[in-house]
């Protein structure tokens, strides 16, 4: 149970919030096996300072983590990831995620003058590229 080296590849002109990608991250490592059911992950401090970001963001994203019973911190021991948490929990993350992703890939849409109709038909074409890329890639 020794403190995971934890990779997280941070896209600041995304417009997804760092503690967002860096709870997404988590879960993503998780839930692909990288990181394990008591996996000790850096502290907040440590983490900020190696992604050179805010400590802040770091807190909020292990206080989400945390409140989905991902990670549990124990006061002097550290912070480590906890058996998986029921499906409802994450699905509720993911959608989240989701929403927030929406809702700011809209609003920079009509910031930038697109219609209503010009999001939606763009959205429905890079579903079908998308999905025609992702299948020719499994044959």
């Amino acid at each position: 149970m020794s403190e995971k080296k934890l990779t997280l590849q941070l896209d600041f002109h995304s417009g997804l919030p760092i503690y967002t990608q860096i709870v997404n991250q988590v879960q993503s490592q998780l839930a692909n096996g990288i990181l394990k059911p008591g996996d000790q992950l850096p502290t907040v401090r440590a983490l900020a300072l190696e992604l050179r970001v805010n400590f802040n963001t770091v807190a909020r994203a292990y206080r989400i983590l945390d409140e989905a019973r991902i990670i549990s911190t124990q006061q002097g021991r550290g912070t480590f990831i906890t058996e998986i948490p029921p499906p409802e929990v994450s699905e509720r993350l993911r959608q989240e995620s989701l929403s927030a992703l929406t809702q700011r890939f809209i609003g920079e849409a009509y910031r930038l003058g697109f219609s209503e109709r010009e999001v939606s038909q763009m959205v429905r074409d890079s579903l079908k590229s998308w999905k025609e890329a992702n299948v020719s890639e499994q044959d």
